[in-house]
């Protein structure tokens, strides 16, 4: 479904990715794992089209969306690519149910189209009587649940988690890391996850480890 040819990254005169290869599977779930300055998150924002590789090429069921121009690029990861981040990514003003849809609003859908959608999503996270409520109204565990909603509104084909639980408690992360098998079950969703979380990154189908910008280990869990 995914697939990285030699991948490489400069800021400057820092190699930061030095030719990944990288092939995942639909309904895969993968870790990417590795010390603080690896390339994890470089990686992880090309294969999310948020970057843009320096040499090597990116294909996402065999179409390189970085030969499309920008706003067609923007349409192709607001369609098929749902993301999940450390801190959450909320918009203040905005309240839970407005949060989730917002990915949909984007592409061009009322709320008023999208809104059932969003209220499943939100009932599918445990969160129907918070819809209302703003994101410094909910806990980090909820919040963190309203990300996932968000992910999923466009019912994309793959999720791109970057360090999902590192900002929950122990029975926050450990009821995400369930949701995400749950969620890969129902939806046949791919899941790549950069994480420094050895019990999620054990959890995975397949763990990617990187160092200095290679990769230097590939174990099938």
């Amino acid at each position: 479904m995914i697939q990285a040819k030699d991948l490489h990254k400069f800021y400057d005169k820092l190699h930061v990715l030095k030719g990944i290869d990288l092939s995942i599977e639909q309904g895969e779930i993968v870790t990417i794992v590795g010390p603080s300055g690896a390339g994890k998150t470089t990686l992880l924002q090309i294969l999310g089209t948020l970057d843009k590789g320096d040499k090597g090429e990116v294909f996402f069921d065999d179409i390189n969306p970085f030969t499309f121009k920008q706003p067609r690029l923007a349409r192709f990861r607001n369609d098929n690519i749902g993301f999940v981040f450390q801190f959450h990514q909320l918009l203040p003003e905005f309240t839970a149910l407005e949060n989730v849809c917002i990915p949909s609003l984007i592409k061009g859908d009322t709320f008023k189209s999208v809104e059932p959608h969003a209220m499943d999503l939100l009932k599918r996270m445990g969160l129907e009587d918070r819809a209302a409520h703003k994101p410094s109204e909910l806990s980090g565990g909820e919040q963190q649940r309203v990300a996932v909603a968000r992910a999923l509104i466009n019912k994309p084909k793959v999720i791109l988690a970057d360090e999902p639980s590192g900002n929950l408690d122990s029975a926050n992360k450990e009821a995400l890391h369930k949701l995400f098998f749950e969620l890969r079950d129902e939806f046949n969703i791919t899941f790549i996850i950069v994480t420094h979380d050895k019990e999620l990154a054990d959890l995975a189908d397949r763990k990617i480890e990187l160092k200095d910008g290679l990769i230097v280990g590939r174990e099938v869990m």
